[in-house]
């Protein structure tokens, strides 16, 4: 048996569709506009002529039948685009430690080294400011304002997936941006 050529096919679908008549009760004419059969058979569609898909969409509810609180539940989930979320700081991210100076994932892994470093005096909030920044004086307002961004995109809370410790480090960059652009540039 041949088979059909795409011509044919297409041919066929446009016959099929002039033919179609509206699926109203009672009604003859053309069923050129489709609407949805039901919320959940959002893919299956009645044909409806113009007047009748215009009463049709006039009294269709995408919520009936739902309660208040499914209705709410299926709002608050296209407000993500019915993606998965979870709550803030439920997960677990790196950890800074300005009297450490030590974001967890380099620097001081020697529990010896720790305890050495805790012990030392504490450090000024400008000595903090520059740890964070893993900067020393001079250095330029152009060099700061190009490592915060670095450090902003390295450690924002969108980029660890809501992270409440990244939100503290965030917290922690943005205290030390600052601290060093009053104290060493004050005008600016």
């Amino acid at each position: 048996m041949p088979r059909p050529s795409i011509e044919t096919s297409a041919g066929a679908a446009a016959a099929a569709a002039a033919t179609r008549l509206c699926d109203h009760p009672g009604c003859a004419a053309a069923g050129d506009y489709r609407a949805p059969r039901a919320r959940d058979r959002l893919s299956q569609f009645y044909w409806f002529c113009l007047d009748h898909v215009r009463a049709y969409n006039a009294q269709w509810n995408y919520y009936a039948g739902m309660s208040a609180a499914e209705i709410e539940a299926d709002i608050r989930n296209d407000t993500v685009w019915q993606r998965p979320t979870w709550p803030l700081g439920s997960r677990v991210g790196l950890r800074f430690d300005p009297q450490v100076r030590d974001f967890g994932i380099f620097g001081l892994e020697d529990e010896e080294e720790r305890a050495a470093a805790a012990k030392r005096r504490p450090l000024s909030e400008q000595e903090q400011a520059l740890a964070v920044f893993d900067l020393a004086p001079p250095f330029t307002v152009a060099g700061l304002k190009s490592r915060y961004k670095e450090l902003v995109k390295l450690h924002h809370p969108d980029a660890h997936g809501g992270d409440k410790a990244a939100e503290e480090r965030l917290k922690v960059i943005n205290r030390a941006y600052t601290t060093l652009k009053s104290s060493y540039f004050p005008s600016g």
